[in-house]
């Protein structure tokens, strides 16, 4: 697993652990974020944040937010 994902809402924390892959709903569509991914911050809109675990896929539909990634680090503010 090479990325630190942290997911959080208004209400709680949704998700924190390590992921293979986190694929989110850009604001210009889809973009999926794997490991040594270039440093960003976009926006997100309606859609399906998807990450995989050692669990396996997960899905958390949410209407709004954004993502910053920095050195396999992936924070993610969201509205559900």
């Amino acid at each position: 697993m090479g990325l630190e994902l942290k997911i959080v809402s208004p209400e709680k924390v949704e998700y924190e652990g390590k992921v293979d892959r986190v694929i989110v709903p850009g604001t210009v569509g889809l973009f999926e974020i794997l490991e040594n991914h270039a440093p960003i911050i976009s926006t997100l809109e309606k859609g399906r944040v998807i990450y995989h675990d050692s669990e396996g896929e997960h899905e958390l539909n949410v209407s709004m937010g954004f993502v910053e990634v920095q050195k396999n680090i992936v924070n993610i503010c969201v509205e559900l």
